[in-house]
């Protein structure tokens, strides 16, 4: 996908990508800072998330790249409770602070979409936290319905969760 921008052609990409590499790390770390400073290190969401959760079937972590650069990143893995076998989290959602603004996440979380359809969901659930406008606005730009916590956000009042029928 090619976007340009005045007179300068920029390239970005979005791709499947192993977690452990290093620029996926990378994007994880920076991800966390940004959480734990917003969230006076209470919580970065860490805990809630491993490489090992999309190194299985029907899941993915995506590296966002622009001019070969990494800028972003998303997640897709399955929810392990009964009832929800249709039914993808997405995680890790992140794009760097000087690469916001250009619809970048909404180009990660379309992909992510997209790869759930292929992995045979019908739904995808998310979490953001309610210090976090900007990823609140963008997944009620995006579609994603208010839905009430689910799984380890029950009971969290800082939790702000979504769901959207694919």
């Amino acid at each position: 996908m090619a976007h340009d921008s005045s007179e300068t052609a920029v390239s970005v990409r979005i791709a499947v990508e192993d977690p452990t590499t290093p620029d996926a790390q990378n994007l994880i770390r920076l991800l966390s800072a940004e959480l734990a400073e917003r969230y006076d290190f209470a919580d970065d969401g860490t805990g809630l998330f491993a490489a090992a959760d999309v190194q299985v079937p029907r899941a993915a972590f995506l590296v966002l790249r622009v001019d070969g650069r990494p800028v972003g990143c998303g997640a897709l893995r399955p929810l392990d409770e009964p009832g929800f076998e249709d039914t993808a989290e997405i995680k890790r959602m992140y794009v760097i602070p000087e690469a916001r603004g250009r619809r970048l996440a909404a180009a990660i979380l379309g992909e992510l979409e997209r790869l759930a359809r292929e992995f045979g969901y019908t739904r995808t659930l998310l979490e953001t936290g309610d210090r976090n406008p900007e990823a609140v606005r963008l997944y009620e730009r995006c579609g994603y319905a208010h839905v009430p916590p689910y799984g380890p956000y029950i009971g969290s009042a800082r939790s702000i969760c979504f769901a959207r029928t694919l």
